[in-house]
């Protein structure tokens, strides 16, 4: 199927999970636009004709019709090895022009102080360091480096790796949270729990490491 092996070179190229459903998902309503012909024997104007209707019908904004593009050529060029020429012609989405939404400092502090727990870190940890959800949420024991005052982020968007601030004001609480964390892997590790999830082949070539406490 089409869209399994449109699956399997996302994986074989790295890219993120959230990448790689959005680009099955508009080869899918590509699809589905043309009848279900297949994509091999279609081409730039069964692509423009897509896009054009995006953006004619279905109102869609810059950057959705830019992402919807991205994926189509991910799977000409990288699924069926074809070169779609320049697409000219085609009807571009108008580029919307507002003014960002940026809370102040007071703002800021008022919304943090109606989280508690574990939320409150994981909101003062994005506010403080500019990571993304997942990145907070993925976030491993050995990538925080309490004395440097740094935080590791692996496979961050486009697979790349980079060094962030570690806030000295979350220090404490990061600690906290840890020795919590720390008890709840001991628990687990007593009653045999499956370990947490590796990314690509790590845990085919080191079997014990979803166990281990970094």
């Amino acid at each position: 199927m089409l869209l399994e092996v449109v699956r399997e070179r996302i994986k074989a190229k790295h890219y993120s999970r959230r990448t790689g459903k959005s680009y099955t998902n508009w080869i899918s309503r590509y699809a589905h636009f043309h009848h279900m012909k297949h994509p091999r024997v279609m081409g730039v104007a069964e692509v423009k004709a897509f896009l054009t209707d995006l953006a004619v019908n279905g109102k869609v904004s810059a950057a959705t019709q830019t992402q919807a593009l991205s994926a189509l050529l991910f799977l000409y060029r990288e699924v069926l090895g074809m070169d779609l020429p320049w697409l000219d012609g085609l009807v571009r989405a108008k580029p919307s022009q507002r003014i960002p939404t940026v809370l102040s400092v007071g703002e800021v502090q008022r919304l943090m102080a109606c989280l508690d727990g574990v939320l409150a870190l994981m909101a003062r940890l994005l506010y403080g360091t500019g990571m993304r959800l997942m990145e907070c949420i993925r976030l491993r024991v050995k990538d925080v480096d309490f004395d440097r005052h740094e935080i590791t982020i692996r496979q961050g968007k486009g697979g790349k790796d980079r060094i962030t601030m570690l806030p000295q004001a979350l220090a404490l609480p990061l600690h906290a949270q840890l020795e919590k964390v720390r008890a709840v892997y001991d628990m687990d590790r007593e009653n045999r729990v499956p370990g947490v999830e590796m990314p690509d082949a790590i845990a085919r070539k080191y079997p014990k490491a979803p166990e281990t406490w970094a």
